[in-house]
């Protein structure tokens, strides 16, 4: 387990990286087991003293502490705060081309790239009614992680009738079968699925690092399904390096998933289908975190569901750092707010939260806190009838009845 680092290739538990010498069904058993013994911890002895350095007092930025009583001061002084520990990197924005326009299954859909000055090209594929008129609500939905990088926004959405084994069984897994980008659209809205940084068209490449790190593997082959394995085994031990990389360059890496998230958002924006007036954003689990900074962060984002991502920072010190990928961390900030703070920045606009008991990410009274602290921050700020928050029963997931939720709650704010 010392190489645990980002989550399993199955797809059930988003977040995970599986060490070789862990099965994958014992891996499951193991995360999905009853956290019976709250005295200990991850990292031994040294849990309770780690705990204590962000629980002897509330976060210096927390809304809920009595020095702070004007919403806008606070949201202005937490948010620059939260932006200078991201360390947002300048991404300039940049217009997108369309390659292929269809329709299938009612939807008209586009498949979208932009280039960035670096990497390859973002793949996106934008989903909206046959036959629509006028300005639509847009959503900007995020794929989740799954272990799976080498897909992207495959895992959300359908184009054909025909689909390849390796993704049914994602959505399958993740999702009761559907593509929840397709079924959302298909209520009148502009879906805009971009690949994130680095899935799908924008992975790493093995043939862009150096051969003594590719552990024998090449991009032949590329949709051959144990080449699809091979290479998010290979992604999920590169995550150390990708953030220690980053760390180097004096980023972080949820401030490249903002970045570039925005420049998603700006697409959408700009749409002269669009109603940017209503944009929303949600995803299940990395799409779930991906959610709740750029809901936190930009107030375009008149809705956000946040779905599979929602605990405290006392969960990952002491419980569940090892089921969860490297993209989660901001050094620092855990001082100045709490994990679930981050999207409270959005209060008082529309914001859902959607959660699994039986979730092996989290633990079910951290997951409780998180949702008591949301509440608290939208009460103070007079708005509690903008927050709702559910819980499901069964492990990591956003299953049809949690879609056909999450799906009113964008048609109650965006319609």
């Amino acid at each position: 387990m010392t190489a645990l680092a980002g989550l399993s290739t199955g797809g059930l538990l988003q977040g995970f990286s599986l060490s070789a010498a862990l099965s994958y069904e014992d891996f499951l058993k193991h995360t999905n087991m009853p956290f019976d013994d709250t005295s200990l911890s991850l990292i031994g002895q040294y849990g309770s003293w780690a705990n204590s350095l962000i629980e002897k007092e509330l976060p210096k930025f927390s809304f809920r502490r009595n020095e702070w009583t004007d919403i806008a001061k606070w949201k202005n002084a937490a948010k620059q705060r939260l932006i200078d520990r991201l360390s947002i990197p300048v991404v300039k924005k940049t217009g997108s081309t369309t390659t292929h326009i269809y329709e299938y299954d009612g939807l008209r859909i586009e498949e979208l790239e932009w280039q960035l000055a670096y990497g390859r090209p973002t793949k996106a594929i934008l989903l909206k009614p046959i036959n629509t008129k006028g300005k639509l609500p847009g959503i900007l939905a995020f794929h989740d992680h799954g272990g799976n990088k080498y897909l992207g926004v495959r895992k959300i959405t359908r184009t054909s009738d025909i689909v390849p084994s390796f993704v049914a069984e994602h959505q399958q897994e993740s999702y009761e079968g559907l593509a929840w980008a397709n079924e959302i659209a298909k209520r009148g809205y502009v879906v805009l699925v971009p690949d994130a940084f680095p899935f799908a068209s924008r992975r790493v490449m093995l043939q862009d690092v150096p051969e003594h790190l590719r552990n024998g593997l090449t991009d032949d082959d590329p949709e051959n399904p144990e080449h699809i394995k091979a290479y998010n085994e290979w992604a999920a031990e590169h995550e150390h390096i990708m953030a220690k990389s980053l760390f180097s360059a004096g980023t972080t890496w949820p401030g490249v998933f903002f970045a570039e998230d925005r420049v998603a958002l700006d697409i959408l924006c700009s749409r002269p289908d669009v109603d940017n007036m209503r944009i929303s954003c949600g995803g299940l689990s990395g799409g779930g975190m991906r959610t709740v900074f750029m809901g936190g962060l930009d107030e375009r984002i008149k809705c956000a569901v946040c779905v599979g991502f929602m605990t405290t920072w006392k969960d990952f010190i002491l419980h569940k750092s090892f089921t969860h990928t490297w993209m989660t961390y901001v050094p620092l900030l855990p001082n100045e707010l709490d994990f679930p703070e981050i999207l409270g920045l959005r209060t008082p606009l529309p914001t859902y939260v959607l959660n699994d008991i039986d979730d092996g990410l989290y633990t079910l009274p951290e997951m409780k806190r998180a949702d008591a602290i949301l509440k608290d921050i939208y009460k103070k700020a007079g708005a509690s009838e903008n927050y709702k928050c559910s819980f499901y029963p069964g492990p990591h997931k956003f299953d049809r009845k949690m879609q056909a939720d999450a799906f009113d709650w964008f048609d109650q704010w965006l319609k």
